[in-house]
């Protein structure tokens, strides 16, 4: 007989989920796990968030289960235009306890047109959550993210969403993962069947079985303690034909993929895997306990003039994301900052090296996606927001020490450019505050021509233009709109030579702009015309990417 681990999880979780003011562990002395969730669009990303929080007691109800009206709007899109059209389209970030562990959740847009934010987001963490489709494998928008990761060496743990709806088999899935990503594939449990055959689902850690609720609710199941997967009194709980597959299939998977391994998970070498959906929860538990038990702690993160390790005593960060107007009663701006060493203490002073100036931090925050509380301190790993009047700025270094600059934080050329049409010529003032309240985000580049006086954007895809639009609209009551630019390609240029680049600067003086932060920029009509100042100007660097310090 086959004994109850515990109650329905919709009832009761495994671990305790103190709020980190009730534990009796004190705050900086918790264990960290900062984590991103990539994915390509519509694999479940933000209901894997949703399910995570509610798997971890930060809410009582997933917003994409079981909400109604304006409920129903997931908690980390918070932004209008993402509850209207059901897509991520800005980073957000999640702080919430479990047990002893402190878990600062990235949740990233899944959507291609967005990723230089997620790029910058996967800057700032130590360890990535990878959900694929079960009906569709890997994805290209996954794979792109899944080569930023292994940039950094960002170790992945991989989930595999939707196993309860009709899809690939298993053993397709895990192998499409070790051949196209080039990663050994270490699954930690096993589906008794997919789709319709589905029954729950096996726990080769701890030799558990969770059986699925069969009915329409979102109650996860019962977990049952066994002996191991051969168990005969498995049978007494699921079907025979989906005890045969778990026996035949989930016994060849432990033999024929590796072992789980940490040290090779943490280099980036080993995905561990977890099969799940989670609309219903299943694995999202096991999923959360693997990050807990093996995901990273705060690592040393690439600086100049050497890299800063957590246990510096002395607080460093960088700023990775800047958002504006997340509170749509006040015109606030807030800088994401990863702390990478040290404490942060509200009124501390820092100092900013690209300005070379100190700063206060006086009332730093922790998130909740939009919501916000004050933050009384922070330590390595831990993601604050420091409200600013536009003085801080993706990549800026903050620090007790003035020896140290973060890298690794670039701007990407855009690959669509556009001229502004205003609406109302009366709103010119607005719309230069939203475009550029707008560029230090990050949502888009700015360029402004020397000659004449109408701004350039530039976007990555499509859709960053109307989120452009609709933000103006919304949140600066400015309506715009777009019209061919002449140019279609932008370059940011520089020389070790300040009396050439000044000679370029006078010679294309038609060509040239300047970027939000003033930096030059050269406009060329389409890829011949590119090509050709390329060859007349070879003591010029022309770039494609741009280091933010």
């Amino acid at each position: 007989m086959l004994s109850l681990e515990n109650p329905p999880v919709g009832e009761a979780v495994r671990a305790s989920t103190d709020h980190p003011t009730s534990n009796s562990t004190s705050f900086s002395e918790l264990e960290r796990r900062t984590f991103a969730i990539i994915s390509h669009p519509d694999a479940g990303k933000t209901t894997l968030t949703e399910s995570l929080l509610q798997a971890a007691g930060a809410v009582h109800e997933a917003g994409e289960v079981k909400a109604r009206g304006d409920r129903r709007r997931a908690r980390s899109d918070w932004m209008k235009i993402e509850q209207q059209r059901g897509i991520s389209v800005t980073s957000s970030v999640m702080t919430f306890q479990r047990s002893n562990i402190l878990f600062n959740l990235l949740d990233t847009p899944g959507h291609q047109d967005f990723s230089e934010d997620t790029y910058r987001t996967l800057t700032a963490v130590d360890c990535a959550i990878m959900v694929i489709d079960a009906a569709k494998g890997i994805e290209p928008q996954t794979r792109k993210l899944f080569e930023v990761c292994r940039l950094r060496n960002v170790p992945i743990i991989t989930f595999i969403n939707k196993v309860d709806r009709e899809g690939l088999s298993p053993f397709t899935l895990l192998d499409e993962i070790a051949e196209v990503l080039q990663l050994d594939v270490s699954p930690q449990n096993w589906p008794t069947g997919i789709g319709g055959l589905f029954h729950g689902l096996y726990d080769l850690r701890r030799a558990q079985l969770l059986v699925a609720d069969r009915s329409d609710g979102v109650v996860p199941g019962r977990w049952f303690d066994t002996s191991g997967i051969d168990d005969p009194a498995i049978a007494e709980v699921i079907p025979a034909p989906a005890v045969e597959s778990l026996r035949e299939d989930g016994g060849l998977a432990v033999a024929s993929y590796p072992a789980f391994d940490l040290a090779a998970f943490q280099q980036g070498d080993l995905t561990p895997v977890i099969f799940g959906s989670a609309l219903k929860a299943f694995g999202v538990e096991q999923l959360l306990d693997i990050l807990a038990d093996d995901g990273p702690p705060p690592q040393a993160q690439p600086a100049r003039p050497a890299p800063v390790t957590p246990d510096e005593p002395r607080l460093t960060g960088f700023v990775f994301k800047v958002q504006a107007n997340m509170d749509p009663n006040h015109r606030d701006r807030v800088a994401f900052v990863r702390i990478c060493s040290g404490k942060l203490q509200r009124g501390m002073k820092v100092l900013n090296t690209r300005q070379g100036k100190p700063m206060a931090l006086h009332n730093p925050i922790t998130f909740f996606a939009r919501d916000r509380e004050l933050a009384h301190g922070a330590v390595a790993g831990d993601i604050v927001g420091i409200p600013n009047h536009g003085i801080l700025r993706v990549g800026d270094t903050l620090t007790e020490r003035g020896d140290v600059t973060f890298t690794g934080l670039p701007d990407f050329a855009p690959e669509i450019l556009r001229r502004v049409r205003l609406g109302d010529p009366m709103k010119v003032k607005q719309m230069r505050r939203g475009l550029s309240d707008l560029a230090e985000e990050g949502v888009i580049r700015l360029f402004k021509p020397l000659i004449g006086s109408q701004w350039i954007v530039g976007v990555i895809g499509e859709l960053q233009l109307d989120v452009l639009q609709t933000r103006l609209e919304q949140e600066y009551g400015v309506s715009l709109d777009f019209e061919p630019s002449p140019y279609e390609v932008a370059r940011w240029v520089r020389s070790d030579d300040p009396a050439l680049l000044k000679r370029l600067t006078e010679t294309l003086r038609s060509n040239m702009a300047d970027d939000q932060d003033e930096v030059p920029v050269l406009l060329a009509r389409n890829a011949w015309e590119f090509g050709r100042f390329q060859q007349d100007w070879p003591g010029i660097i022309f770039s494609a990417v741009r280091e933010r310090n």
